[in-house]
C-alpha cells in the first residue's frame, strides 16, 4: 500500500471525526486499516518502529483532513447538506461488500452472525434516533474537548460509534469544528489528543481480545451499527444538526440521487483498490519470510 494511498485514507477516516452520523472506526475497517490499527493501539511496543513508519502517512492524513475539510464541510453542509449526506451514504454502502467479506475472512457465517447484525441494526439505530433526546451539554473549554477526545478515540475502537453524533448532544461539534478549522493547538487540538491517548490506552485491548475470540460477531455487530448510522443519516432525527429536507426541491432530489450513486461507486471502486491492495501485501509479506528463512 503507497505512502500517498494511506495519506488518502487518513483524510477519509478524519470524516469520521467531523461528520455527523460517521464512525471513524467504520471509516478505518471500511479502508481495511481497523484491524492492524487496533493491534497497533493495543500493543505500542510491539513493531512500534515498523508500525508508527506505516501508520505516520495515515495520521498525516487524517490531520490534514481535520484542517483542510473542517471549513468547507461546515459551508456544504450550510448550503447543500441534503446532497452531501446523500453521496457520503452512497459510499459508506458502497464499501458493504468488502465488509461482508471480512466477516467471514476466517469462519463461515452462521445464525447466530445474522442474529447480532439485525439486532445490532435495530437496537443501535433505536438508540441512535433516541439519543438527541437527551438533554446533556458540556463547557466549551479544556476539560469538555479532553472528553471529546476520549469519545473520538471511541469512534474509531468501536466502529458505528459517531463521536459527532454524542458531540452534537453535549453542545462541543460546532466549537470542535471551529477549532479544527482555526489550527487551535492549545485549546482544542491537545485536550482532545490527551483524551483519545487515554481511552486508547484503557480501552483497545479490550476490543482486540473480542476481535480474536469473536471476529466474526465482532464484524457483524460492526456491519448492523454501520446499516444503522448509514440509514440515520438520511433519515430526520431530533438531533439539531440532522439532516433537513425543508426547502428541498426536484433539482436537490435528483442532484442527491445522481451524487448518491456516485458514491456508491466510488464506495465499490475502494473496496476492489483494498482487495488489491490486501494481495500486494501478502506477496510482499510472504516473499519476506522465504527471504528470512533462506538467510
Amino acid at each position: 500500500m503507497s505512502w500517498l494511498v494511506r495519506v488518502g485514507k487518513g483524510v477519509v477516516i478524519s470524516l469520521g471525526f467531523i461528520l455527523p452520523g460517521v464512525s471513524g472506526g467504520v471509516l478505518a475497517a471500511i479502508l481495511g486499516l481497523y484491524e492492524r490499527l487496533l493491534r497497533f493501539l493495543a500493543h505500542l511496543t510491539r513493531d512500534t518502529i515498523k508500525q508508527v513508519l506505516f501508520f505516520l502517512p495515515v495520521g498525516i492524513g487524517g490531520v490534514l483532513g481535520l484542517v483542510l475539510l473542517s471549513g468547507p464541510l461546515e459551508w456544504l453542509l450550510d448550503r447543500w447538506q441534503v446532497i452531501v449526506l446523500w453521496g457520503f451514504a452512497g459510499a459508506i454502502i458502497g464499501s458493504l461488500p468488502a465488509l461482508f467479506r471480512e466477516s467471514t475472512a476466517k469462519k463461515p457465517r452462521d445464525s447466530a452472525d445474522w442474529a447480532w447484525l439485525i439486532g445490532t441494526a435495530l437496537v443501535g439505530g433505536v438508540v441512535l434516533y433516541l439519543l438527541p433526546l437527551m438533554n446533556a451539554s458540556l463547557p466549551n473549554n479544556f476539560a469538555g474537548f479532553v472528553i471529546a477526545g476520549v469519545l473520538i478515540a471511541l469512534g474509531v475502537l468501536v466502529p458505528g460509534l459517531s463521536p459527532s453524533n454524542l458531540l452534537l448532544i453535549l453542545g462541543l461539534f460546532t466549537p470542535m469544528l471551529t477549532g479544527f478549522r482555526e489550527v487551535n493547538i492549545l485549546g482544542v487540538f491537545l485536550p482532545i489528543a490527551l483524551g483519545a491517548i487515554a481511552a486508547i490506552l484503557i480501552f483497545s485491548r479490550g476490543m482486540e481480545s473480542l476481535l480474536d475470540r469473536f471476529p466474526s460477531r465482532v464484524y457483524h455487530f460492526i456491519i448492523g451499527l454501520v446499516i444503522a448510522s448509514t440509514v440515520l443519516i438520511v433519515v430526520p432525527t431530533h438531533s439539531e444538526e440532522a439532516i433537513d429536507y425543508t426547502g428541498s426541491t426536484a433539482t436537490t432530489i435528483v442532484l442527491a440521487v445522481v451524487v448518491f450513486v456516485a458514491g456508491l461507486a466510488l464506495g465499490l471502486w475502494m473496496a476492489r483498490l483494498e482487495d488489491k491492495y490486501k494481495v500486494a501485501e501478502v506477496v510482499e509479506e510472504t516473499a519476506s519470510a522465504i527471504a528470512s528463512t533462506s538467510d
